[in-house]
């Protein structure tokens, strides 16, 4: 399979590491998969990136008409998504596209009716859902273990708009990203608990700017357009009903996606700093003096993954961050190569949007 890889920033160099890293981490590959052209923002950009990845520079119209390119990576800034969606799926192309999918849920849903009308195989790039706890995590909810779904909580923090004197980037100007932190860190959010949880069907929401005033991307002094933080009350079709915290003001965090999800027989927390691990209390174990056999279980996921993954370094080396982005692209490239459908899909990824745009409208009126 060829790939044409449009945008080259961090999410652009993070998905070319996992194509050229799969042949490690999998045993047998019934596929082979490269980056076989590359566009970035201008044209130096797009000669240094194909230059580091030994392969041509393009534009993005020549990628995505190029008959021997078979899957469209999309790496680009929110705005952009839709029209390159759009044109992507008109040549018949199987697309990879980083999350957000689009900006509203109106450009959403018709990009995931094209898509299936279309007939490709498109996947959204939520890849904290292919840790291996959060996997297990899935597979204990869908085993009745922790019975119905009552309440959750889910919280991701950064620190990166604590300091006032940096200056903004592009994810902090709605202009180019759509909204701030809540399309962010609020998308992995959102899907964390629609995926484990169940459909949203609600949400009450408050973003918060904590520095209306900052240095913009030129270095000018600039007014901060996008929230730096989302707080979300949300309600899925279960009945079930918890939080949603998305913040980038949250002074000594680093890459803080955490769950807890609470059930009529059991529990499970989560935290990716510490990816190894997932806690499971389990309601039916029986109580007694001395608490009897109940609390919280810490289950050691490490890099168990189902075979042909888990053989590199080795299933119980500890995992890393990467590690979902690779499974994440391993599961995509194995679809389209067997031509069955993907998870998740640009379905699942409108169903996203259309929760981060009634937290958008809610705040705001």
């Amino acid at each position: 399979m060829k790939i044409g890889l449009i945008g080259f920033g961090f999410m652009g160099k993070t998905h070319a590491w996992c194509v050229d890293n799969l042949k490690y981490f999998y045993r047998d590959l019934p596929f082979e998969a490269e980056i076989v052209a590359v566009c970035a923002s201008r044209p130096e950009t797009t000669a240094a990136a194909a230059e580091f990845l030994g392969v041509r520079g393009a534009t993005e119209d020549e990628i995505i008409n190029d008959p021997d390119i078979d899957v469209i990576d999309i790496c680009t800034p929110n705005i952009y998504h839709y029209e390159t969606l759009k044109k992507a799926i008109a040549a018949g192309k199987h697309i990879y596209c980083e999350k957000p999918l689009c900006v509203t849920a109106e450009q959403a849903d018709e990009i995931a009716h094209l898509a299936k009308e279309k007939g490709i195989t498109a996947q959204i790039v939520f890849n904290n859902r292919f840790l291996p706890a959060v996997m297990r995590a899935k597979q204990l909810i869908e085993e009745g273990r922790l019975g119905r779904i009552l309440s959750f909580r889910c919280e991701y923090l950064h620190a990166s708009a604590t300091d006032p004197d940096k200056k903004a980037g592009w994810k902090q100007n709605r202009d180019i990203c759509g909204a701030g932190t809540l399309f962010d860190l609020g998308s992995h959010a959102v899907d964390m608990i629609y995926n484990l949880c169940g459909e949203i069907v609600s949400v009450k929401a408050s973003s918060q700017i904590a520095y209306p005033e900052r240095l913009g991307m030129n270095g000018e002094v600039w007014q901060t357009n996008a929230d730096e933080a989302f707080y979300m009350i949300a309600k899925t079709a279960g009945g079930a009903v918890g939080t949603i915290e998305v913040s980038k003001l949250t002074i000594g965090a680093n890459d803080e996606l955490n769950f807890a999800i609470y059930g009529e027989k059991g529990a499970l927390k989560f935290n990716m700093m510490d990816l190894n691990w997932l806690y499971f209390y389990d309601g039916t174990a029986p109580a007694g003096s001395l608490g009897g056999e109940r609390g919280f279980t810490r289950i050691e996921c490490v890099g168990r993954y189902d075979a042909p993954g888990g053989i590199f370094p080795s299933f119980k080396a500890p995992i890393g961050w990467l590690r979902g982005h690779l499974h994440s692209m391993y599961e995509f490239l194995s679809a389209v190569n067997s031509g069955v459908p993907t998870c998740p899909s640009f379905d699942d990824a409108a169903a996203v949007q259309r929760v981060l745009t009634m937290a958008l409208e809610d705040d705001k009126n």
